[in-house]
């Protein structure tokens, strides 16, 4: 058992009425969390609805003794967005954590994926994040608190063929947590993604047969973690995968300055502009921003000097 609990804390969970997000749903609430479960009931790639996961989740958190309510209300559109943030605000009266984990998926070659499929995986992941962090957002710097817990992916850093609308939505959530993360500092507001591995719905198609235990329960704690007030990262990327837990982030190596550059030099100097030799690592939510082109202009000065 855990001394970290969250009572009197309300947290919206997208997505959160299987797999994943029913298992954030769960341990949240276990620990005192009032917990909203929006989930619309689609189908893996987002087609239709049902009403009924999400209440059952939240019927079953109630009979465990947890205080859980149910919105079945839509991520892809923002009146969906709002509408979860204001069913939070209208059973809890507050909102101080966000996991968005909705998610669908429509694979598809690059050169055959149409823009509906597209737009579709999109309008749910990346966009979904925006439809309820930006109200969330609101209410957190309002109340000078908030924990927000996007889901990202390791095929938004590395991606697969395939799945062009899943990586361009999970590598666009990087930028979106670090304006979180940024923004919300002063206002006791903490952002992170969590890249999680775990076999769910998502799952169906892929051979997993090589896979090691990957419940969703090894995920949760992590999750757990980001969204509790002890929480001591944020603006950062952590992957949870099979009982590996691991802190991923973007880096770049030194590079090579001319005053000049001809096509020609650039192709000669390629082997030093990649090398790994020393490696710049930034942090978003630490003046990353302003300290890249702080290096990167003193670089340019010592080296016109030298």
């Amino acid at each position: 058992m855990t001394d970290r609990r969250f009572d009197g804390r309300v947290a919206v969970v997208t997505g959160g009425a299987r797999g994943l997000g029913l298992a954030y749903a769960q341990l949240l609430a276990s620990l005192g969390a009032r917990v909203l479960i929006n989930d619309n009931g689609s189908s893996v790639a987002g087609s239709g609805s049902d009403d009924g996961p999400a209440e059952e989740a939240a019927r079953g958190l109630r009979a465990a003794g947890y205080d859980a309510a149910a919105c079945t209300q839509s991520v892809a559109t923002p009146e969906g967005g709002n509408a979860i943030i204001e069913a939070a605000l209208d059973h809890f009266g507050k909102v101080d954590i966000l996991i968005h984990n909705a998610g669908n998926n429509r694979y598809g070659a690059l050169e055959t994926l149409s823009y509906e499929d597209f737009r579709a995986v999109l309008d749910v992941h990346l966009l979904g994040a925006f439809h309820v962090a930006r109200p969330a957002f609101e209410h957190m710097v309002r109340g000078s608190y908030g924990r927000v817990v996007l889901t990202g992916s390791i095929g938004g850093l590395y991606s697969m063929a395939g799945v062009a609308n899943y990586a361009v939505s999970k590598s666009g959530m990087i930028g979106l947590n670090n304006i979180i993360a940024i923004e919300g500092a002063t206002h006791g507001i903490k952002s992170n993604l969590i890249l999680p591995g775990a076999v769910t719905r998502m799952a169906e198609g892929l051979d997993i047969s090589q896979y090691p235990p990957m419940g969703p329960d090894l995920v949760a704690p992590v999750v757990g973690w980001l969204a509790h007030e002890s929480c001591s990262v944020t603006g950062e990327m952590y992957v949870s995968m099979g009982g590996r837990v691991a802190r991923a982030f973007i880096t770049e190596t030194k590079g090579k300055y001319r005053p000049t550059w001809t096509i020609d030099q650039v192709a000669q100097d390629i082997d030093a502009i990649g090398s790994r030799d020393e490696l710049w690592t930034f942090h978003p939510a630490e003046g990353g921003f302003a300290e890249h082109m702080a290096r990167s202009f003193a670089l340019v000065k010592a080296e016109a000097v030298g």
